[in-house]
């Protein structure tokens, strides 16, 4: 069918509002986000084309997508229009208690922070070293046992940067490993290495790897207080969700975060979030604290006394244990193996059928002897040939549910996985704290354990009238309880992606044991997992550090 044709001025007008006015797929590119949110939603309730509807309704009329959003959201409450409009934004020098808190919300927003493990948060601003000074506590009498607490953090962590990298060069020489060799296009040892620019390579890349490695092992020590900076992308509706919570928290930095975040949006997308400062925002703060106060009076005093007497028990939450890295993972729930295969196969033949009916396949697979069974089941993850080969979501209908114990810095990492339930508490001192065997080994361990100690009586005195609060005194490295659920494809990303060479250590490790108890219980149905590493790296980016610089190199990119 022929396009429809525009004559030489309408060609004109849509040049700097759409890519193209001659093919039936196009980018919309009108600058202002409301309009584009707008034409979209438009476009559902008429038989004109998208170009046709701005030349007719929005050329005329600039305040078009204005009065549409004012009318449909407004007036008829359809929040789904409010995902049409996207935004970009960045917040600076934030801590790391509001970053996870802003990164809780998963669904319609995409976030990139500041990375502890190529930036080095050594550091001072006019004197001072970066992290966040809540004013509650400033004015409180614990200030200055705030202000030691984390400048003694910050400090041990400083100057032990270049003393971790000379212990990690002398624990993992450069001549032991192995770099490639331009002459023989293959690895050598970087003895054997003749060209200059191979030599050159190696050197950057194992200065690279050695530093990243340094940075993780030392970012233990870092407060939450840490300053960051958090850069997100969302569409309207997630942005306004995100503001509801923000404007109830009862830490202040969200809350003065949120006034300063709504101020910006409002400026390109504020018919999708205006709700979240009108009466809905009044309402829905109410909400919140009203369930809170609800639940609390159900935790009595004798639910945590009943819940001390378990966990004096109970290994991963023993305070005492900080002798070495310590992750605790256990699986609260799964499928039992033999209805997990029935749904799985059930599910991969409803995806692959024609006219059959999930109810009679759940039915049929009944009948199918476990062999039948397994050929299935193994035959749908067969082609996979790398992790990117994403498995199919017959994967969905299989649920997990696991509890962890590990240090903070490492629940940051998982905590960047939106696919899934994560449910969290306040960060305390409560569980003890990890102590890293390079720390030990480099003769640290005192400094390291001082600190921590230090940070435990602060956290202690600032959370006896200030809870939320004192989570700012907390290290990384104290050990923190959470609860993720999500279903064997999120399971099968999340085990695949941070068990690779260049992961953390410590996700690693965890991912490794949670891939080994789904195996335990769902063995054929684990086989689908099947890019999971469980090796051990003494240099995790090491690997990582060459693919790039031979890719750069292939394509003549610099470092500068």
């Amino acid at each position: 069918m022929n396009q429809e044709n525009f004559n030489s001025e309408e060609r004109k007008n849509l040049e700097s509002h759409f890519s193209n006015s001659d093919s039936s797929v196009f980018v919309i590119i009108t600058p202002h986000q409301v309009d584009r949110g707008a034409l979209m939603s438009r476009y559902s309730r008429t038989d004109k084309t998208m170009r046709r509807i701005f030349i007719d309704e929005f050329l005329p009329n600039p305040n078009r997508g204005l009065e549409f959003y004012n009318r449909v959201l407004l007036e008829y409450g359809d929040e789904s229009v409010a995902e049409l409009g996207t935004a970009q934004c960045a917040l600076e020098w934030i801590s790391n208690i509001s970053a996870q808190k802003i990164e809780d919300h998963r669904i319609g927003l995409s976030f990139l922070e500041k990375s502890s493990r190529y930036v080095a948060f050594d550091k001072k601003i006019n004197g001072v070293y970066k992290y966040f000074r809540d004013k509650k506590i400033m004015s409180s009498v614990y200030a200055d046992k705030y202000i030691q607490s984390c400048d003694l953090a910050f400090e041990t962590y400083s100057k032990n940067i270049l003393p971790m990298q000379q212990y990690l060069k002398e624990k993992i020489p450069i001549y032991n490993l192995n770099f490639y060799d331009s002459e023989t296009k293959t690895d050598s040892l970087f003895n054997n290495l003749k060209n200059s620019i191979d030599i050159d390579n190696a050197k950057k890349i194992y200065n690279s790897s050695i530093k990243a490695k340094a940075l993780d092992i030392l970012r233990n020590l870092l407060p939450s207080s840490t300053l960051t900076n958090l850069a997100i992308t969302g569409n309207g509706r997630a942005f306004e969700y995100l503001l509801f919570n923000m404007n109830s928290s009862e830490l202040e930095e969200i809350k003065k975060l949120g006034d300063l975040l709504y101020k910006e949006l409002e400026k390109y997308i504020e018919p999708f979030i205006k709700r979240s400062k009108d009466r809905h925002s009044i309402s829905y703060c109410n909400y919140l604290d009203n369930t809170e106060k609800s639940i609390s009076r159900i935790l009595d005093k004798d639910l945590y006394q009943k819940y001390d007497e378990v966990s004096d028990n109970d290994l991963s939450l023993d305070t005492s244990n900080n002798i070495k890295s310590f992750i605790d993972v256990r699986l609260l729930y799964h499928v039992p193996n033999i209805e997990a295969e029935i749904k799985l196969v059930s599910s991969i033949l409803h995806e692959y059928g024609r006219g059959l009916s999930m109810s009679f396949l759940l039915d049929l697979v009944t009948t199918f002897s476990e062999e039948k069974r397994h050929e299935i089941i193994r035959a749908y993850s067969h082609f996979r040939e790398n992790r990117r080969h994403r498995p199919g979501r017959a994967f969905e209908v299989i649920d997990y549910s696991f509890e962890l114990v590990t240090n903070y810095g490492m629940f940051r990492d998982l905590h960047r996985h939106r696919l899934l339930t994560m449910s969290r508490q306040l960060l305390s001192t409560k569980y003890g704290f990890d102590i890293p065997e390079e720390i030990s080994e480099l003769g640290l361990e005192k400094d390291y354990s001082d600190c921590m100690y230090h940070s435990g009586d602060t956290y202690k005195l600032i959370s006896s009238t200030m809870p939320a609060e004192a989570q700012y005194a907390v290290n990384f490295a104290y050990r923190y309880p959470y609860f993720i659920k999500m279903n064997l494809r999120e399971a099968c990303h999340m085990i695949e992606l941070r068990t690779t060479p260049q992961g953390h250590p410590d996700y690693r490790n965890a991912c490794q044991k949670m891939y080994s108890l789904i195996k335990q219980v769902n063995p054929v149905i684990s086989e689908g997992i099947k890019f999971v590493d469980m090796n051990s790296y003494d240099l995790e980016r090491f690997k990582s550090e060459k693919n790039t610089v031979l890719k750069k190199s292939k394509i003549n990119i610099s470092d500068n």
